[in-house]
């Protein structure tokens, strides 16, 4: 008999796994819904003290009580943070955790990165989280407030309602004290479930391990499986039978393996579609130029001015992780083309590492733009930006005040909007907000076919309030075209689509 303790997010106890509970239990498992401290529970009330470790002690007390060898324990967003906690202090106990729609913390690691609301977390991060007068986090006020918090995709009305109405408010310093682990936790079996709706996926995570990126190699451990739901943030509420069907299977270590693919070259270093010749290549700080007229290897050319187009690579990436992305063949490939077209083609570092890196990101970019246009080889009042992937969202400050001398921007398979889970993103990266102070600024779209769901939907908004404020976006379609497929797609339709957007970059840079 497997028993499950289910850990609810932030502003939520055991109420929420009420239709989950009630499955496991038809199929015969022992199931613990838990109310911690503050969250409903009147023998549980909070105080100014009640902090993440409070929560853990809580979590830890009901181990030791219960008749069961193992458990398996489910932590749902918030509900993350003390389930490692628990599971770090009773390793010999846990037989699985589950991650639902919730993150991967690491020691010294807070929950206030949950939080949406940049002035709470300001406000947070300069107090102690105990004491003081505002050690309570209200939940949102209104159903259609819980947006901010988490896709409500799926929720029926009245499960949303009941969200709502019974939600409690958050114990400050249960967000904003670190997450203490000794490392005991790291070898216990997991499972991610990964919801689409609020901007996960599987082939997102195999993404990331396919860059490189030692922080996800964990992942592709045998002990690791992961499931998908089509769903907002709350699948308690959206579809709550299949999440019961989903712990059974996960407790049974079923689910998909993600593998390391060590053996082979990652997608991302394949070869460019294009044969394009070798220009020569000047590197300056964190920033390559592709000249025009300059073949690799043979005496100079002509020094211009030219027209350049900057290439922004997206992310996250590592910081160790080599090579760099302005070394990719896919980046090196399309800076190429530009170059053979006429233009310089740059390609640049930028460290957007993690999620809260945006605003470091752009300073990078500024700074790119700022060095190239400085260059006597560039004509500086020609340039294009491009953006590719996630960087899509560092296009929102071109797009919200252009500059007279940025003649174009384009994105191929971007992102245009903060996914729902990304609440680290500053507000100002909302491309599909900032193209409303476009003024007529071209942008030349390269859309795949395939797209992820979640990417997909970004572009959508995008292109919505792009319409709604006339300005002009000159969509590019690559048939059955997948994210990065530069490097894994030779077709005819493929390596049109790109031609086709690099001649439009350089037909409004000559214009």
């Amino acid at each position: 008999m497997t028993t499950f303790i289910l850990v609810a997010g932030a502003h939520t106890g055991g109420w929420i796994w009420r239709e989950v509970a009630a499955g496991l239990r038809e199929s015969g498992a022992q199931v613990h819904p838990v109310t911690l401290s503050g969250m409903g529970d009147p023998g549980r009330p909070a105080g100014p003290g009640t902090d993440l470790e409070t929560h853990i002690d809580e979590l830890l007390l009901l181990i030791d009580e219960l008749d069961a060898p193992e458990v398996v324990l489910v932590g749902h967003c918030y509900g993350i943070h003390p389930v490692l906690g628990a599971a770090d202090r009773r390793p010999e106990r846990v037989a699985r955790i589950v991650h639902l729609d919730a993150g991967m913390p690491q020691h010294g690691d807070q929950a206030l990165a949950l939080v949406p609301d940049e002035t709470v977390r300001a406000r947070l991060l300069h107090r102690s989280g105990a004491g003081g007068d505002d050690w309570l986090i209200p939940p949102p006020p209104s159903p259609e407030a819980w947006q901010r918090w988490g896709s409500v995709a799926g929720i029926p009305s009245a499960a949303l309602a009941r969200l709502a109405e019974s939600a409690e408010p958050q114990p400050a310093g249960t967000l904003t004290q670190p997450l203490r682990l000794t490392g005991a936790v790291s070898g216990l079996p997991a499972t991610g479930v990964l919801c689409t709706g609020n901007g996960s996926s599987i082939a997102m995570v195999e993404g990331l391990v396919g860059l490189g990126d030692p922080r996800f190699l964990a992942l592709t451990e045998p002990r690791v499986t992961f499931f998908e739901l089509d769903t907002g943030h709350w699948p308690m509420l959206s579809r709550a039978q299949e999440v019961a069907a989903i712990l059974l299977r996960a407790a049974a270590g079923e689910g998909h393996r993600v593998s390391a693919a060590v053996s082979e070259r990652p997608a991302h270093l394949g070869p460019f579609l294009l044969d394009v010749p070798e220009r020569r290549r000047e590197r300056i700080g964190r920033v390559d130029l592709h000249l025009p007229g300059d073949v690799a290897g043979e005496p100079s050319g002509a020094e211009g001015p030219w027209p350049a187009v900057v290439f922004v690579h997206g992310g996250p990436v590592h910081p160790g992780v080599r090579p760099t992305p302005r070394d990719w063949p896919g980046f090196v490939g399309y800076a190429r083309l530009v170059a053979d077209l006429g233009a310089v083609g740059v390609t640049l570092d930028h460290r957007l590492h993690d999620l809260a890196d945006f605003g470091r990101a752009a300073e990078d970019v500024a700074e790119a733009v700022d060095l190239v246009r400085a260059d006597p080889r560039v004509d500086s009042d020609r340039v294009a930006l491009w953006f590719f992937s996630v960087g899509g969202l560092l296009s929102a400050d071109w797009l919200a005040a252009p500059p007279p001398w940025l003649r174009c921007v384009a994105a191929t398979y971007p992102v245009l909007a903060p996914m729902p889970n990304w609440g680290l993103v500053d507000a100002r990266f909302r491309p599909a907000v900032a193209v409303r102070g476009a003024e007529g600024l071209p942008f030349v779209l390269t859309r795949v076919e395939s797209e992820r769901t979640e990417i997909a939907a970004t572009v959508e908004e995008f292109l919505t309030a792009a319409k709604e404020c006339d300005t002009a976006v000159e969509v590019i379609d690559v048939p059955l075209g997948r994210h990065g497929f530069e490097t894994t797609d030779r077709s005819e339709g493929a390596r049109d689509a790109v031609e086709r957007a690099a001649r439009s970059v350089l037909g409004h840079l000559r214009g």
